[in-house]
């Protein structure tokens, strides 16, 4: 899973196995440490919601993310889904979970468990 902070935005990106992880058992989690201090990122499904939502409480952001949406994600064409959530009476922050595809450009990142790129052809 990846994580891109910038600004008033977070952007997770997730490989095949963690996208069938999100859907069939409703939660995903990885971690940064500094020194003694744990950075937690992580996904939960709600069924109670139909749009992305997220906290952020004792160094860790939780990403909510509809059950609706992560049932049939791993077998679609569905890039990802968005949502900007009110913070305070005048801002808000931009989520983003999106499929990790393959780059197109020379990486040396292991990408084999990376989504197909569906602009290969262009």
């Amino acid at each position: 899973m990846k994580l891109r902070i910038k600004g008033n935005s977070i952007r997770y990106r997730l490989t095949k196995t963690e996208v069938g992880t999100l859907a069939n058992s409703g939660y995903l989690e990885e971690q940064t440490c500094f020194l003694d201090i744990r950075f937690i990122y992580a996904l939960k499904t709600d069924s109670g919601i139909t749009e992305l939502s997220a906290t952020y409480s004792d160094n860790k952001i939780t990403l909510f993310v509809p059950v609706s949406f992560v049932k049939e994600w791993a077998q679609n064409n569905v890039v990802g889904c968005d949502a900007t959530m009110p913070v305070t009476e005048t801002g808000s922050i931009y989520l983003l979970l999106e499929k990790d595809f393959v780059c197109l450009d020379e990486n040396t990142e292991d990408q084999s468990d990376n989504f197909e790129n569906p602009n290969k052809n262009c």
